[in-house]
Order: C-alpha cells, then sequence, then structure tokens
C-alpha cells in the first residue's frame, strides 16, 4: 500500500527529518534490536535529541526469533586533552572579568559539583543558559542568574563585558544571546572557550578562541582552580543577582510577587517546577532560587503545553517529591487533557494557572508592534476548578495573594 495514500499513511522521514536527530523506519522486524540501539545511542549521546523509530502495521504483527537486546551500550563521554586543558587555564589565567556559561544536558551530580568547586575556587561569576538554572546551585556566591527569555540587565552586561567566556555544554542559541547580539557573529569580541561533547556544536555559530571536544562532566572533573584579580567583577555580579528578585508589587488581585517569594521560602529542597511557554514563566524561570536538589523542566523551545505532561510525567517517576507546574490558561489548554494520564495513573502534581484571560506574549508583541491591530489574544475560558475536579483533582480558586498560602497547603495535604 506505500505510496496510494493509505489511511494514516505518513512519510516519517519527511515529517520528522528536520526535527529529530534521526529517523528511521523498519521494514525487517529481524532488525528491530540493531535499529533500536541505534536509536539510543544516537538520541542520548554527544549533544541529545529526539529519534523517532516508525514501526509499520506489519512490522507490530512480524513474528520473528531473533534474539532481544540483552542491554545497552556504555558509553563513555570524550574527556579532554592535557593540552586543552592548559589552553583553558591559561585564557581564564589572563582575563581581567571572565565568565562562566553553563547549560546542556547530560551533567552528573558529580559533574556540576566539580563545576561549583572550580567556578567557586576560581571567584569566577557563573550564569546559566537558558532554562538550565537547576544545574548549579542558585545559593552559590558564584551564580549570577540565567540568560534566557527576558534576560536581565545585569546578565547581559555580564556576557557583553566580559573578556573571558568559558562555555560548557552550551548549544548557542537566541535566547541566550539576546538575539545573537551580545557576541558578534561569527567572530566575538570576547575571547571564547567553547566545550561540548559534540564536535559538530563547536564552531557552528561562534569561532572559538578554544574549541574543546569534551564532555561536561569530564572537563569539569579535569578542571583546575586559576587566579586573577576579578573579585569584584564577581561581587558585583552576585550583588546583581540578588537584586533581582526586589520586583515591585504587581497589579491585580493576586501578587505573583509575593506568591513566588512564599514559593521560594516553603517549597521542599527537591522540588520539581516545570512550565510552559508564555509571559508566566517569568516567575518559575527568574524569581525562584534553586538548590541542588531542585529540578526544572521547561522547554528549549518555547512549546506551549509543555508544563503540564511534564509534571505528571515527574510526578508519576517521582512520586514522594513535590511537582509543582505553572502554566498560563492558554497554556494549559493546549493539554488539559493529559488531565486523564494524570488519573488513570494516580499522578497529581500541584498545577498553578494563572489566569489572565489572554495570550500575554503575543499579546505584547501586538500591542508593541501593531497597536491598532491587536486580534485573537483574547481567551474565553472554561470553569478550570470544575475541569479540574472531573479529573478527580483537588481544585480551588484563588481570588487574592492572602488566600494563596492556605490554599496551597490544602494541596499539598489533598489525595487528590
Amino acid at each position: 500500500m506505500r505510496g496510494r495514500e493509505a489511511f494514516q499513511e505518513v512519510d516519517y522521514r519527511a515529517v520528522f527529518k528536520t526535527l529529530s536527530k534521526w529517523v528511521v523506519e523498519i521494514d525487517d522486524a529481524a532488525r528491530i534490536p540493531e535499529l533500536v540501539a541505534r536509536a539510543w545511542t544516537t538520541a542520548s549521546t554527544g549533544r541529545p535529541g529526539p529519534v523517532v523509530v516508525a514501526l509499520p502495521e506489519d512490522m507490530l504483527m512480524a513474528v520473528t526469533n531473533v534474539a532481544p537486546l540483552s542491554g545497552l551500550s556504555r558509553i563513555f563521554e570524550p574527556a579532554p586533552l592535557p593540552a586543552a586543558l592548559a589552553a583553558c587555564e591559561t585564557l581564564l589565567s589572563s582575563a581581567r572579568r571572565p565568565l562562566i556559561l553553563l547549560g546542556g544536558a547530560n551533567w552528573t551530580e558529580e559533574g556540576r559539583a566539580a563545576l561549583q568547586a572550580f567556578a567557586e575556587e576560581s571567584d569566577i561569576p557563573a550564569v546559566a543558559a537558558f532554562r538550565y538554572q537547576d544545574q548549579f546551585d542558585d545559593a552559590s556566591p558564584v551564580f549570577a542568574g540565567e540568560a534566557g527569555v527576558g534576560m536581565p540587565a545585569h546578565v547581559k552586561a555580564l556576557i557583553r563585558d566580559a573578556d573571558v567566556i568559558l562555555a560548557l555544554n552550551v548549544r548557542f542559541g537566541e535566547m541566550t544571546t539576546d538575539g545573537y547580539s551580545l557576541l558578534s557573529v561569527p567572530a566575538p569580541a570576547q575571547k571564547l572557550i567553547h566545550v561540548h561533547g559534540s564536535d559538530l556544536e563547536i564552531g557552528k555559530i561562534y569561532a572559538p578562541t578554544l574549541g574543546v571536544h569534551a564532555g561536561p562532566n569530564a572537563f569539569a572533573k579535569a578542571l583546575k582552580p586559576v587566579r586573577g584579580d576579578w573579585a569584584n567583577w564577581r561581587s558585583d555580579a552576585r550583588s546583581s543577582y540578588v537584586a533581582s528578585f526586589s520586583a515591585p508589587a504587581q497589579p491585580g488581585p493576586v501578587d505573583m510577587v509575593a506568591v513566588t517569594a512564599w514559593l521560594r521560602d516553603n517549597l521542599p529542597a527537591d522540588v520539581i517546577l516545570t512550565n510552559g511557554a508564555g509571559n508566566f514563566t517569568v516567575w518559575p524561570n527568574k524569581f525562584f532560587r534553586f538548590g541542588p536538589k531542585a529540578r526544572l523542566l521547561a522547554p528549549q523551545s518555547g512549546a506551549m503545553g509543555y508544563g503540564l505532561p511534564a509534571a505528571i510525567a515527574a510526578k508519576i517517576a517521582f512520586p514522594q517529591r513535590t511537582v509543582v507546574c505553572f502554566a498560563g490558561d492558554g497554556d494549559f489548554q493546549m493539554n488539559c487533557p493529559e488531565l486523564g494520564t494524570a488519573m488513570q495513573a494516580g499522578a497529581q502534581p500541584i498545577v498553578l494557572i494563572l489566569n489572565n484571560g489572554i495570550y500575554g506574549t503575543i499579546r505584547a508583541h501586538q500591542e508593541r508592534n501593531y497597536p491598532a491591530r491587536v486580534s485573537g489574544t483574547v481567551l474565553e475560558n472554561p470553569d478550570f476548578v470544575g475541569l479540574a475536579r472531573a479529573y478527580g483533582f483537588h481544585a480551588e480558586r484563588v481570588e487574592k495573594t492572602a488566600d494563596f498560602a492556605s490554599a496551597f497547603g490544602r494541596a499539598r495535604a489533598s489525595d487528590a
């Protein structure tokens, strides 16, 4: 039937080619172990990413006596050469305003600890790439903030004014570079040390002064502290980060500055926060401090609707941990039927729906660029409390700031 537009026929390679690292359609059941093994390896090594494996209907019904996989391969991440480490340490030692920019996947607890120890012993400020602030203890005296959407002025200044940047495990993108404006393309004014586990990322956008093909953990563990005259540079960076939490009270009956401050003070150390996309993400992304046990699950792609299924998955994986999803009203409705999955799995994360009746980010762009032609951004919302209760959730509507803490307490204590 291939090529005849059979029912639900899809050319998977064409559809997913630009959205994934690899696409394969299996046409021989005996090759399933081989191709699935390659899929896992491709997805999890280098720069991790999705792999699409298509199984046509005849594969689902095929019988084979081929042996299944006995186990997955253990693949070590690339380690830095001694010469590369020496060159890196020389560049950092010569700096007056060094900066560590960290991000990416495949970090281990030991790797994160090693990087933090290096940063603290070297007294170098560290900035997390877009939505990777949970990979570094935000309480550390060297942590200086997150380079992402709505980037604070002090973070922009740190990246722009640094003379040497150690970019570790970072995929340079629009968000982390403020639209590629903080570092010139292709040759930045800053001396750039780009370290990545995938050689395809090094030099892809920015030509580094020094490129090192190494995994983040192996590289961090191999680093030796450096010294320089930059104590004021680091202390000013930290002070600016701490000051960024002092925001004015917000208009409206529920002040999210106060709400997020309460959450910051009262959520457990191993909390898992999730969010989708929208203006509301400023609260978990810019006004929460992540300790070494806390996690942030948030989309690098800016995808709406990510937060709810991520929170449900997190609650299934870690049922004893507190999981809190931040969602806008439009964002929540992208994937709200996933509450059915939560009900079926017995997983109830706490979902905070910031209900302002509008697609806030899109409306802001409309009003800024086309103030006389706003359209399609006002929302008529359902009864969120009734909807949640229909799926077996405890649900409340918080009408004013003073009521939030008690409502959150009831949510945590509820079995639903």
